[in-house]
């Protein structure tokens, strides 16, 4: 079966768009006998998702982009049973770090995800006021993690990765705010009351790289949910360096709990971001994983 290299334009800030005739070169310089994969450069994420939903069960697709392309092509993804490869061009590529590839020049990246062999994953589904469903690969973020999100994506495009989270993080100081946050794991009651964040992770990492849960797995059947009390700004604020190093876990108003759901309600609205990308505000959110559901080129 023919694969399709699927190109996100816009990904790291445009940069991607640099490498279609880069790609197509090297395609076109792969031996005669070798199947000539289909390569698309889709202008909008609608085109995009058209394009995966006409392709056969189970074709291997190879994304060019980063956290936020992967998680906008999941649903076709996931519906159409896709074997999923990566070329790591974003600005955070938690998801690349997570499969091994971070590392990897695009050349090597593409070569290895269009003939390696693929593996299940697990995904996050996600459950917005009980009525629209999203999902992610990587993380959910509620509270404080999502506001900082959505700073990173409205920021200076010349930054990328953890410079681009951390710029995010310090403007968000200014405007720090607790929710009064009720969260329910696996239908016990873990928290009640003042809280800065709520993040499910699938992947160890988030925010261009800050180990948040260090331990975490993709392929284990379950998500880790960390929450975060109350803080303010000074206790955020020196909470970064223990993050930054994966040291924050001890602290007493750190929770992580290994979960096959969680909810996380609020009186009020709360900001919420899948994979970077953000999902607006919700006062009601339920998360689940959904194991192997995902096939995909790790290294």
């Amino acid at each position: 079966m023919v694969a399709l290299i699927l190109i996100n334009p816009h990904a790291a800030g445009g940069r991607a768009r640099k490498l279609q005739h880069p790609i197509q070169a090297w395609c076109d310089a792969l031996p005669a006998q070798s199947e000539q994969p289909l390569i698309a450069s889709p202008e909008s994420i609608e085109i995009a998702l058209a394009l995966v939903s006409e392709l056969p069960h189970r074709t291997r697709v190879v994304v060019v982009g980063g956290d936020g392309t992967l998680n906008q092509m999941l649903p076709a993804l996931l519906h159409g049973g896709h074997e999923v490869g990566l070329v790591p061009y974003g600005s955070g590529n938690d998801c690349a770090r997570a499969w091994g590839l971070h590392r990897l020049s695009w050349q090597q990246a593409l070569a290895h995800a269009l003939h390696a062999r693929s593996s299940s994953i697990d995904v996050g589904r996600i459950e917005l006021e009980k009525k629209a469903i999203h999902y992610f690969h990587s993380s959910l973020a509620v509270g404080f993690d999502a506001s900082v999100g959505n700073r990173a994506l409205a920021g200076p495009q010349f930054l990328r990765g953890l410079p681009r989270y951390l710029l995010a993080t310090l403007r968000e100081l200014a405007h720090l705010k607790n929710w009064y946050l009720k969260v329910e794991v696996d239908g016990l009651l873990i928290h009640e009351g003042a809280t800065l964040l709520a993040s499910a992770l699938n992947t160890p990492t988030y925010g261009g790289g800050m180990p948040a849960v260090p331990h975490a797995l993709i392929n284990d059947g379950q998500l880790n949910l960390l929450v975060g009390g109350r803080f303010n700004r000074l206790q955020t604020l020196l909470m970064l360096p223990r993050l930054l190093i994966g040291k924050h876990l001890g602290h007493p108003r750190i929770q992580c709990h290994a979960c096959s759901n969680a909810t996380i309600s609020n009186a009020s609205l709360v900001p919420v971001a899948a994979d970077g990308e953000t999902l607006g505000f919700a006062a009601h959110i339920e998360v689940t994983c959904i194991p192997n559901a995902l096939q995909v080129v790790k290294f």
